[in-house]
Parts: C-alpha cells; structure tokens; sequence
C-alpha cells in the first residue's frame, strides 16, 4: 500500500469502488436474462491503470483489475485466509524455509493451454529482474537470493524459486516468514504465460494479446477509457463465477459518477465529500472496514525539508481531525502513527494499548519548530514550498485545507501542483518533488509491511531518508527469537520514523460506498484488492 504507494495509495486514493450495471435484456423480459450475461460495471476513478502487467501493478486499481484476471497459488477466503488456488496443496519444511507446492492439473490460461510451475518461476523472476523495473519486488525478498538478484548481487539461477517438474514448484527462504503464505495469494506473485512473454514482451501492455489464468478474461482495452473483461471459459471454477463479464470505466470526477448512480446508470459509486456526511446518516452509504492510511511524504534532500524541525513543524501544524471532519467526511480516523489499527502480530493488533506517536493541530509547537530549524539553517526566509499530488476532487479539497493550515498556523504559504496519475507517480519515484501526497495499502496484513517501505534504498522509501538505526531494527525483527522481540522492535522502529519525520500520516483509511442491494458477494479483504469471483447481480 501500499501503495505502498499504492494496493500502493488509492481504495489507495479513497478506498472506493463505482459499479455500473449493463443494459437489459434484448428479449424484454428482465427475468429471463441469465447470470452468466450479466456484465458488472465497474470504475477507475482515477483513471487508465499504470500498468495491467501483474509484475508492475501496484496501485490500487490497476490491482483490482490485475486480480480479476489472474489467480496466484493461494487466494484469500470469506475470513480473509490464504487457501489454496492454483496450488492444490503446500508442504512446509519444519524449519519453515521451503515451501512446497503441488499445482492442479486442471490449471489453464485463458487460451486453453496448461499452466505449470515453470510459469510461476518465471513470473517471480521476472518480478525480480533488475530490468522489470518492479516496484513491488521487495515483496520477493523473504526467497532465499531473491534481493541480491533485484540489486544485481546474484544472478536468477541462485534465487530460491524453482519448478522441480510441470506441477511441483519449490520455493525456499532466507528466513521463516509467517505470512508468507498471505504473499502468494497476492498480485505480483501472480504467474504470467511465460511462452507468450518470451514471444511477445509487450504480452500485457494491451488487450490484443493479453493472457490471463482468473475467474475473467481480458476483452478489450482502451487506453485512457475502459478495460472491457468477460468470463474466463477456462477457470478451474468457473461453475462458481456469476457474471459474463466485468467493464472498467474511467470517470474521475466523483459529483459525475453519483449522478449517473442516481439516475440509475451506476450501481455503486463514490458520492463527493460535501453530501457523504448526509447520507452516512441517513444509512444510505456504507461504511467498510479499510486498511492503511493517507499520508504525506518529505524529499529531505530538498530545502526546506532537509531540516528534521522544519518537517515536523510542517507535520504538527495540521489539522487531522478538521481534515476528516470538514473535507474527506467519511467517517475516517485521524492518523496519529503511521501503523494502522487492525494491523496484526501473533500477539494482537499491533495498535492496541500504545500511546500515539505524534499529535494533532499543534499550531505553537509548530510554529516554534519552523523558528528553530530556520535559525538552524541560517535562512530568513522559507525556502519556497510547492505540494504535489495526483489530480482528482479529493486530493484538491486536501491539498487546499493544509495550504491554508499552513498559511494561518505557521505562517507560510505553499504553491499546490496537481499531476495526472502516472506522471505523479514517475515524480514521485524520482523524487522530483519537495513534498508529496501518499498513500499506503498493506500488501500482508502484518506491522513490518508498514515499517519496511522506509529502510535504506527501499523502492517504496522515495523520500531520501536513511537511518542506520531504522535499518539495524527492521533488520533485526526478522531475526527475532520470540514474537514479542519481534513486535518490540518494530515498535521502536515506528518511534523512530516518527521523530525523523520524513513522512506525517494524515489518517487511516475505510471504505465508503453507495451501492445498489443487487449487487451480492462481493469479497472485500482488509488487505488486498475486492474479489468478484463470486459477485452476482440479483433481481
């Protein structure tokens, strides 16, 4: 989420989803229109998908989208457990370091041919391939040489992924990961047609070729428009999959999309922040459990965010409370650590019972912090502020409510630059920003899944930052004796982000829909994208 990110932020950008139902029947007798005809209608509000390809997805949409068309080993359950998928059974070693998976026989691609495990060793190497690009694959690097291959230590043949035959795929680790087994069931662990990559390297940047193994298959893709996805003839259980088909479309303006939910044309939608307050109470919208958080990154390697007083000066002068209450009104919490609550260790939520890391509207504090750190630097004057973020209503109404935080209680004002999606996230990956909105969707619902974006060189750090100390007890939680070493490190890991600051948190997601009462069996996880496998469209 998360991100990362985006799973990373987005859900990430609101955690939300529109739904559109298709038109009737050409018969003129609605009952007769079987399920399997039915085309659920689904929206990107956020626009085109920054990638389709399950190595690269990794934001929000574009994972709800890859989900829907691939299934990875495992696949998460109604009480949000990994069961087995593609896998049909795994064995683990009693050190916990190999797993052993045995797939079904009856898994396809959606042209008919055989999955096997050299597709699944492929797709992790792949992921893995410095040149891939992957943002999403730290997630790889509990496998034994998997991090050295991504930074070019080791080569792919050393990496402990490896398919013993055409159903037997062995992998092993570098340390015992509980949550390993969560991991498989997610997106980029996902397999990918190895023939027709090594034919066609561009098999997932359209519709054309596209190839997939979940309960839909791709129809047709049109940039910047709709991702058009029908029934896969092919999944093992296709039995179990209602509907004939699922369309994306591409409205980012959430006053446009709750108009056509009115007038009947959308199922589901996201309402706009100024009428969500109204129909939360009226028990016209629904409010879903979420997981990760809203949030805002500091480039500390640009003025004036170089100076720790200054980042917190800009992190205590805000409101959260008024941001939640005032802009995005649905009935969010304010976000006063960066671990979100329902966020699991072995020993409970990691949450539970701890003081909050840093507070709220601390306008004097903060004030006193800019003085500071300006003294400190020696500058009269505020180097120039700019905040950058993705364009749509929401992060605006944001973006606007802290320029004015800062112009009243420290004093300062800042310039707002709004950026289409992926361009944003290409500046933000170069760090081509001075302050950055974020957004953070837990991949595995675990506290290291938080604290590990910000280590040394972490593809998802993106702020410049680098502590030695961070990296020692991040480093060291894997390594831990017992579980309560573990969580305590990883407590004074998220302490100690916070006294650095090179982030603020703003506040933790949920998930706000309107939604029509005919759309049944939707499976939404805490962590990870919604399932439609089973979704259907009643009467």
């Amino acid at each position: 989420m998360g991100v990362k990110k985006g799973w990373r932020a987005g859900i990430a950008l609101f955690m939300a989803i529109a739904l559109i139902l298709s038109g009737c029947s050409t018969s003129g007798d609605s009952d007769s229109q079987s399920q399997s005809e039915q085309v659920l209608k689904l929206n990107l509000p956020n626009g085109e998908p920054t990638s389709l390809d399950p190595a690269k997805a990794f934001d929000a949409e574009s994972m709800e989208v890859v989900n829907a068309l691939f299934e990875g080993l495992m696949r998460l359950d109604e009480n949000h457990q990994p069961k087995p998928a593609v896998a049909e059974k795994v064995d683990v070693s009693p050190d916990g370091l190999t797993y052993t998976f045995t797939l079904r026989k009856d898994a396809k691609w959606s042209n008919g041919e055989p999955l096997t495990a050299h597709d699944f060793e492929y797709a992790w190497k792949r992921v893995l391939n410095p040149k891939t690009a992957s943002s999403a694959a730290f997630l790889l690097y509990f496998i034994e040489n998997a991090e050295e291959y991504n930074t070019e230590k080791a080569s792919a043949d050393q990496v402990g992924v490896k398919a013993k035959d055409d159903y037997t795929l062995e992998v092993r680790l570098s340390k015992p990961t509980p949550f390993f087994l969560q991991l498989t069931a997610y997106t980029v662990y996902y397999p990918v047609y190895k023939k027709g990559l090594e034919e066609d390297p561009k098999l997932y940047e359209n519709g054309d070729s596209y190839v997939s193994n979940g309960p839909f298959k791709m129809k047709e893709w049109q940039h910047d428009s709709s991702v058009k996805a029908v029934q896969n003839e092919h999944y093992r259980e296709r039995d179990r999959v209602k509907l004939g088909g699922i369309e994306w479309a591409m409205v980012n303006d959430p006053s446009s999309a709750y108009q056509m939910f009115k007038t009947g044309k959308l199922h589901s939608a996201t309402p706009p922040p100024d009428i969500l307050p109204s129909l939360i109470k009226k028990g016209e919208a629904k409010v879903l459990d979420g997981s990760g958080l809203e949030f805002f990154r500091f480039n500390v390697k640009e003025k004036p965010f170089t100076n720790k007083k200054i980042r917190k000066a800009f992190a205590l002068a805000v409101d959260r409370k008024a941001i939640v209450d005032q802009v995005v009104q649905g009935n969010q919490q304010p976000a006063l650590a960066y671990v979100a609550p329902g966020t699991m260790s072995q020993l409970g939520d990691f949450r539970e019972g701890r003081e909050e890391l840093i507070a709220d509207n601390q306008a004097e504090e903060a004030k006193r912090l800019l003085e500071e750190g300006m003294k400190e630097e020696g500058w009269k004057t505020l180097p120039s502020v700019t905040l950058l973020y993705n364009a749509n209503e929401k992060n605006k109404l944001v973006a606007e409510a802290l320029q004015e935080m800062y112009r009243k209680n420290l004093g300062v004002k800042i310039k707002l630059q709004s950026q289409e999606t992926k361009v944003f996230f290409d500046s933000q990956i170069n760090r081509n920003y001075q302050m950055s909105r974020s957004s953070f969707l837990p991949d595995y619902n675990d506290p290291y899944n938080y604290l590990e974006s910000f280590q040394t060189d972490h593809s998802m750090n993106r702020t410049g930052w680098s502590n030695e100390k961070y990296d020692e007890l991040l480093e060291k939680s894997t390594e831990a004796k017992s579980e309560e070493e573990r969580v305590r490190l990883l407590q004074e890991a998220e302490e100690l982000l916070l006294e650095e600051m090179p982030v603020f948190p703003l506040y933790y997601y949920n998930n706000v829909i309107v939604e029509t009462p005919k759309l049944k069996n939707v499976l939404r996880h805490p962590v990870g994208p919604p399932d439609y496998k089973e979704a259907e469209l009643t009467e």
